[in-house]
């Protein structure tokens, strides 16, 4: 969890510009796919500075963590410094419709456990931010990880996040030290039942999807 990544009015105005269609590419109502209730939009290109921004001073300080996880797991995949040279790596394999969304949610909205999977080239870690003030804002909705151990049972783990803060979560798995090295942990993230109000949140994926 990292705290204070944006500013209450960095927040506002990401939470203001959810109807201007001009800034998005695509809306999704997560009923009709059975994702859960609720509705979430991806930015188009350019994205927001803000968020631009974000995710190119995230991807930076995560890069080193990738490559470690994908070395542990004896993945031969290595990630460049910068996240323009791996944009230029996703166009290449297909993947060049940018990712970055905003979720929004109402009272009885929820979102089941997934992953963030848009085609072959993937990067490990993502992040979440919250834009709106729990207990202000919305009540309930809170952030969920569950990690499937090997031949265990799934832990479950609830991340307390308040307005502007981030958690960073691996998209699909990530390594846990075994008796012959490492093991890779599967994880699926979701949000439980928002029970008033209304929650944003912005989402950082670093991987582009399919065209």
């Amino acid at each position: 969890m990292l705290e204070s990544i944006l500013s209450a009015a960095e927040c506002a105005a990401l939470v203001a510009a959810y109807d201007d269609d001009e800034r998005y590419r695509k809306r999704v109502n997560m009923g009709a796919h059975r994702f859960g209730r609720g509705e979430y939009r991806y930015f188009a290109d350019p994205l927001p500075a803000i968020v631009a921004d974000v995710r190119e001073r995230f991807y930076a300080a995560l890069v080193p963590v990738a490559n470690l996880w994908n070395a542990r797991l004896r993945d031969a995949t290595r990630f460049p410094a910068d996240l323009p040279t791996f944009a230029a790596r996703s166009r290449a394999g297909g993947q060049a419709r940018p990712t970055p969304l905003i979720l929004k949610y109402g009272a009885g909205d929820y979102n089941r456990l997934h992953r963030d999977l848009y085609g072959d080239i993937v990067f490990p870690l993502q992040a979440t931010i919250l834009l709106s003030a729990p207990e202000r804002d919305f009540t309930g909705g809170e952030f969920a990880l569950v990690e499937q151990h090997p031949r265990s049972q799934s832990s479950v783990h609830v991340v307390p996040l308040a307005a502007g803060d981030a958690v960073v979560f691996a998209v699909d798995r990530r390594p846990v030290p075994s008796p012959r090295g490492f093991s890779a942990v599967r994880t699926r993230h979701g949000v439980s039942t928002v029970r008033s109000g209304r929650r944003y949140a912005l989402g950082i994926i670093f991987h582009d999807a399919r065209t």
